[in-house]
C-alpha cells in the first residue's frame, strides 16, 4: 500500500466516523476530576508554607515532582499503548492517583509530602496520553473540537485550585484532602465504562492494523516536521513557564503587592484559570475553521502586550488583564497537541505524551526555576521577568502550514 491511499484512507476513516459526544463528554468530565485532584496539589501551597515553614524553593520542588514524573512517563506510556492499547490503564491510572491523595492528606512531613505527590504523578502520567486517545477515536471528523472539549476538562480542573484552598483546605486544613478520594471513586467509575467503549471501539481502527504506520515513520524522519515539533515543544515551554508562575506564585504577589488575604488572592489565580479554560475549549473549533497555525500564532502575539501590562497593574486591573490573559494564551492548547498529532499521524499515544509530558515537565522544572529565582530576587524583580516569556513564541511564525503537513501526508 502507497503512503499516499494510507493517507487517503486515513482521512476517508475520519469523514465517515461520526464523533461521539457523550464519550468526549464523559472523558471531559473524567479529565476535569483527574486534574482537580493535581489541583490539590498548588492549592496546598499556602497553607502548607505556613503549617511546615517551607521556602518557595520547596514549594516549587513539590511541584516539581508531581509534574516531572507525569512529564518523564507519559511519552513512555504513549508509545507502548500505540504498540499494544491497554483500554483499562484509565480506571488503573486514577486508582493510583487515589491512593496519592488519601496519603497526602495525612502526610506530617515534606518528604512524605512527596513521597505520595509521586503517586499522583504516576497516575496523571497514564491518564493523560490515553484521555488523548479515546478522545482521537471518539472525534470523527472534529478533530480540534473533540481535543478542546477533552482539554476544557483538564484546564477547568486546574482552574479549581483557588477554589480548593479558599473553601476546603482553609477552613478544614491538610487533612480536609481525604474528601478528594471520593473525586478519585468517582472518576475510576466513569473510566471503567470509557474502558468498555474503548475495548469495543479498538478493533475498528487503522491504527490496529497498521495502515497508516509506515506513513507515520517517513514523515517523523522528514527535517521540516521534526522542525516543526521543535518549535511546538518551544512554544509550550514558554506557555508553561508563564502559566505556572502564575498558577503557582501569583498569589503570594498580590498578598504581597495589595495587601490581600489568602482567600482573596485565589480569586485572581481563579479567573486566569477559568477563563483559561474557555480559552482552550474555543481554540479548538477556531482551528477547525480557520487553521491551527493561524490560532497557535494569534494567541501568543495577542497576549504578549497583557503579559507586559499585568506587573504594572491595579488590583482591579489585574483581574480583567488576568482574564484576558487565561483566554487568549490558552487558546493554543489543545490547538498545538493537535497540530502535534497530525506532523506524526498514526502515533497519538506517542505524540499526545510528548506534548502534554513535555508541557508538565516545562511546569515542573518552571516551578522550581521561579521559586528559586523569588527567593533570591524578590516576588516583584520575578513577576515582571517572566512578563516577557510570551514574546518567544514568536517562533510560531516558522510554523508551517495547516496545507504543507497536509501536502506532507499525501506525498510520502
Amino acid at each position: 500500500m502507497t503512503s499516499n491511499t494510507a493517507a487517503l484512507e486515513k482521512s476517508s476513516f475520519q469523514q465517515q466516523q461520526k464523533t461521539t459526544y457523550h464519550v468526549l463528554f464523559i472523558i471531559g468530565l473524567c479529565h476535569l476530576l483527574n486534574d482537580s485532584l493535581q489541583s490539590v496539589i498548588p492549592a496546598m501551597f499556602p497553607i502548607l508554607e505556613k503549617s511546615m515553614s517551607l521556602t518557595y524553593t520547596q514549594l516549587g520542588f513539590i511541584a516539581f515532582t508531581l509534574n516531572i514524573v507525569s512529564s518523564v512517563l507519559q511519552p513512555i506510556i504513549g508509545a507502548y499503548t500505540d504498540k499494544k492499547p491497554v483500554p483499562y490503564a484509565l480506571p488503573i491510572g486514577l486508582s493510583i492517583s487515589m491512593l496519592g491523595i488519601l496519603g497526602l492528606a495525612f502526610s506530617p512531613s515534606f518528604k512524605m509530602v512527596l513521597f505520595f505527590v509521586f503517586f499522583i504523578g504516576v497516575g496523571s502520567a497514564v491518564f493523560h496520553p490515553e484521555g488523548s486517545r479515546v478522545a482521537y477515536m471518539a472525534a470523527g471528523s472534529r478533530r480540534g473540537l473533540a481535543q478542546s472539549i477533552y482539554q476544557v476538562g483538564g484546564n477547568s480542573g486546574q482552574a479549581l485550585a483557588p477554589l480548593i484552598t479558599a473553601l476546603v483546605l482553609v477552613p478544614l486544613g491538610q487533612p480536609g484532602i481525604v474528601y478528594f478520594t471520593l473525586v478519585a471513586a468517582l472518576a475510576v467509575i466513569l473510566l471503567i465504562y470509557i474502558a468498555k467503549w474503548y475495548k469495543v471501539k479498538l478493533p475498528s481502527l487503522p491504527e490496529k492494523t497498521g495502515k497508516i504506520s509506515t506513513t507515520a515513520r517517513s514523515l517523523a524522519n522528514k527535517k521540516a516536521a521534526n522542525f516543526a515539533a521543535s518549535i511546538i515543544l518551544f512554544i509550550i515551554f514558554a506557555r508553561s513557564w508563564y502559566g505556572t508562575s502564575i498558577a503557582s506564585f501569583y498569589a503570594f504577589y498580590v498578598i504581597e503587592k495589595y495587601g490581600v488575604s489568602i482567600q482573596a488572592s485565589q480569586g485572581y489565580v481563579f479567573l486566569f484559570l477559568v477563563m483559561g479554560a474557555v480559552g482552550t475549549f474555543l481554540g479548538g473549533p477556531l482551528a477547525d475553521r480557520f487553521g491551527k497555525r493561524t490560532v497557535i500564532i494569534t494567541s501568543i502575539m495577542a497576549s504578549i502586550p497583557l503579559t507586559f501590562a499585568l506587573p504594572f497593574a491595579g488590583p482591579v486591573t489585574a483581574y480583567f488583564l488576568l482574564a484576558l490573559i487565561g483566554l487568549i494564551l490558552l487558546s493554543s492548547f489543545s490547538v498545538t497537541v493537535v497540530y502535534a498529532q497530525e506532523l506524526f499521524p498514526g502515533r497519538i499515544g506517542t505524540v499526545s505524551g510528548l506534548t502534554i509530558g513535555f508541557a508538565f515537565g516545562m511546569g515542573a522544572i518552571g516551578a522550581v526555576a521561579i521559586g528559586a529565582l523569588i527567593d533570591q530576587f524578590g516576588l516583584t524583580t520575578i513577576m515582571i521577568a517572566i512578563s516577557l516569556l510570551p514574546v518567544l513564541g514568536i517562533t510560531s511564525y516558522f510554523l508551517p502550514t495547516d496545507k504543507t503537513i497536509i501536502e506532507w501526508q499525501n506525498n510520502e
